[in-house]
C-alpha cells in the first residue's frame, strides 16, 4: 500500500509540474511577466529620477558648505596675521 501511495504522489507530482511549465510558458503568462517587468522598470526609472534630484541638491549643500569654509579660514588667517617687528630690521 505505501508503496502504491509514493507512486500515485510521484505521478501526481511529474503531472503537476508538467502542467505548471505549461502554464508559464503560456501567452497569457508571457503577458503578465511583460507587464510586470515594465512596471519595475517605470519604478526603477522614478526612483532613480528622485536619486537624482537628491543628489544634485547635496551637491549644492556641500559646494556652500565648502565655500562656506574657505570664507572662514580667510577670514581667521586675516585675524591671525602675523606682524613683523620693524624695530629689530632699522638697527
Amino acid at each position: 500500500m505505501s508503496f502504491v501511495k509514493n507512486a500515485a504522489v510521484f505521478v501526481g507530482g511529474v503531472v503537476f509540474g508538467s502542467l505548471g511549465f505549461k502554464l508559464l510558458g503560456s501567452k497569457e503568462a508571457r503577458k503578465v511577466y511583460v507587464h510586470t517587468a515594465a512596471a519595475a522598470i517605470r519604478a526603477k526609472d522614478s526612483v532613480m529620477t528622485d536619486v537624482t534630484k537628491v543628489r544634485e541638491g547635496c551637491g549644492d549643500i556641500v559646494a556652500d558648505a565648502k565655500q562656506l569654509n574657505e570664507q572662514k579660514r580667510a577670514a581667521q588667517e586675516a585675524k591671525c596675521e602675523v606682524i613683523e617687528d620693524e624695530s629689530e630690521a632699522e638697527k
